[in-house]
């Protein structure tokens, strides 16, 4: 990971768990000390998660911490597991063989991280898995839509990888939707990677409502 990856990688997850509060301003110098590193990488970091709707960059202000209701968010995974699902569909017709090939061997190359409980290292095999479903489907506009909704969720769909047995319940997942889009069945596929996005909402769900409960203790 680069020092902006790192940076990212555990501010998102302060955010998204509440350890750093809607509103909280995010001073460069202050998490450049932190982190002993300088500030390129802290404001590279803080422009990332901005992208996520996680920080708002304001002016004359700098870098404060954004909220994000539980609402917003069940909206975001349901348009997201429509989307996705709907790209499932058509890449189960429209994928040529040497496709199919590739969307098998990332799911392959799932299966290391996930028996190590290696979650980083699965949540970047997984964003290559469902890139490919998305190229196949051919569709350019449903591909854009689809992408612009994934970077809003990206730090709730990687760190809900943090929930007990999700990683190894994804790959499963996967498994089932590569069989789908081989064998052609659009209406299975699209169904699988629905069901796929909205467990990765729920278990998202279940992660943040753990943390709370943990905080009010």
């Amino acid at each position: 990971m680069s020092l902006a990856d790192h940076v990212s990688a555990t501010l998102e997850r302060e955010i998204v768990l509440g350890e750093l509060s809607p509103g909280l301003h995010l001073d460069e110098g202050s998490l450049a000390t932190r982190f002993g590193i300088s500030r390129t990488p802290v404001r590279e970091s803080l422009n990332r998660l901005a992208v996520s709707g996680l920080v708002e960059i304001r002016p004359r202000r700098g870098a404060v911490v954004a909220g994000v209701s539980e609402a917003v968010m069940a909206q975001r995974f349901e348009a997201l597991a429509g989307m996705e699902g709907l790209c499932a569909y058509y890449a189960a017709v429209r994928m040529t063989a040497q496709e199919r090939l590739a969307l098998r061997d990332a799911h392959r190359r799932c299966r290391a991280p996930a028996s190590t409980g290696d979650y980083l290292r699965y949540d970047a095999a997984d964003m290559i898995f469902h890139r490919l479903i998305l190229e196949g489907c051919r569709n350019d506009i449903l591909i854009e839509q689809t992408l612009s909704v994934r970077r809003l969720l990206k730090p709730w769909r990687r760190l809900q990888f943090y929930t007990t047995g999700r990683i190894e319940a994804s790959y499963g997942e996967h498994e089932a939707i590569v069989e789908a889009i081989q064998a052609s069945d659009s209406a299975l596929a699209e169904r699988l990677t629905q069901s796929h996005v909205d467990h990765q909402g729920q278990a998202a769900d279940r992660m943040v409502a753990e943390a709370e409960s943990y905080q009010s203790m």
